[in-house]
């Protein structure tokens, strides 16, 4: 066993650790490494085993001081178990019902998980159904104001024939004889802490505890039958991409009188060719004119509810952002009806691309009379004026 380490280094304590220490430390190290919180993890998993087999050792009085008079020869020759000796009379239940909150090896999960097989609890009382999924896609502007959408799904519903008991009429489902009705069978296996019990779910009646011997012929015994709905959705406005909506008692059909599960439907949001959306508020950018610009006056911006007429402000630049108060998305989650985020418009200043000799004259000309560098006709720059103006 020259391979194994220390077991003091594997819980990392020091050899004088007190019965409280080893615990604590055990614990912290179960908790990091149960295949239970690293499922597939072959790593995590033998760190586990390691790490219990030092906490089996270290936490009996007895086989720990034969441990730290004699190594891990202690415990080569003799013993029952995986490592050499015996793990039976360890109990672990206090460790792992505080760790994950179960009773013994319940809840969570204990060693009867790791070592093959669920431990887990059976439950036959009324469970709700599952939760089924659904998309839907909608435009930009169906997001804003709110939409109606229908949706074909294949629903399941109770056999009207059976009334959900799988049983042909006049006949009932048995009691399971091989778990007694339980929906689980315990089982024993050897493991390096000595034999586990483990209960794992019955695999005559799959955990139902009931054996159906003559089949309803109008479900097979399946208690539901599939059909095709159009269901109706109702997208509230200000709905975001990615969203979803719950249509309570939708989803699956529940088990021993359980109610059914709902059904979500995800919701795509188009994008839009002139706004961006971010949260409640819009954003998008206008252009206007020189003019507009330098004396102020009027611009149609388009929003969300349509064009509204915007007051340029005299002497206003290129990038500049204005606000236009509750023009933006409707809040969905909002009891107080009206309540609306903004619209975010940054004005570009447009620049002419194409002028005739006219309109050039005239900017030449107002440069000039604000005090800008004068130019000749030819267009050649006289530098000895370099006041800025309207083109700097």
């Amino acid at each position: 066993m020259a391979d194994k380490r220390d077991y003091y280094e594997v819980l990392g304590v020091s050899k004088t650790a007190t019965e409280d220490e080893i615990k604590k430390a055990y614990r912290a190290l179960a908790k990091k490494y149960h295949p239970d919180m690293n499922p597939g993890d072959k790593d995590a998993e033998a760190k586990f085993k390691e790490a219990s087999e030092a906490y089996a050792v270290l936490s009996d009085a007895d086989k720990r001081r034969q441990y730290d008079q004699f190594g891990h020869q202690a415990f080569e020759q003799g013993g029952a178990g995986a490592g050499g000796f015996d793990f039976s009379g360890m109990d672990f239940s206090d460790i792992f019902g505080d760790l994950f909150g179960g009773g013994g090896f319940g809840g969570f999960g204990g060693f009867g998980d790791i070592f093959g097989g669920g431990t887990r609890s059976g439950y036959r009382g009324p469970m709700r159904g599952a939760n089924l999924r659904a998309a839907v896609s909608i435009t930009f502007d169906e997001a804003i104001a709110g939409a109606t959408k229908e949706l074909d799904l294949t629903l399941k519903d109770e056999c009207a024939t059976c009334h959900g008991t799988g049983a042909k009429p006049g006949t009932t489902p048995e009691t399971c004889p091989k778990c007694g009705g339980k929906g689980q069978v315990v089982m024993t296996q050897q493991s390096m802490f000595g034999m586990v019990r483990n209960v794992t779910t019955c695999p005559d009646c799959h955990g139902t505890g009931k054996i159906i011997r003559d089949k309803c012929p109008d479900c097979g015994g399946a208690g539901y039958i599939s059909s095709r709905k159009r269901i109706e959705v109702s997208i509230p406005a200000g709905i975001d991409n990615g969203q979803s909506i719950r249509l309570r008692g939708k989803g699956e059909p529940g088990t021993n009188g359980g109610e059914r599960g709902d059904l979500l439907v995800e919701v795509s949001v188009g994008r839009h060719p002139i706004f961006q959306r971010q949260n409640l508020d819009i954003y998008s950018t206008a252009q206007i004119s020189y003019a507009t610009a330098a004396l102020g006056g009027e611009v149609r911006i388009p929003t969300v509810d349509g064009d509204i007429m915007y007051t340029v402000k005299p002497g206003t630049q290129t990038d500049t952002r204005v606000r236009l108060r509750g023009k933006g998305v409707p809040d969905p989650m909002s009891r107080t009806p009206g309540v609306r985020g903004d619209h975010y418009v940054t004005l570009i200043v447009s620049v002419p691309q194409k002028l005739n000799s006219e309109q050039k004259e005239l900017l030449r000309r107002f440069d000039e009379s604000i005090g800008g560098q004068k130019a000749d006709r030819e267009g050649t720059v006289n530098s000895a004026k370099k006041k800025k103006g309207f083109f700097k």
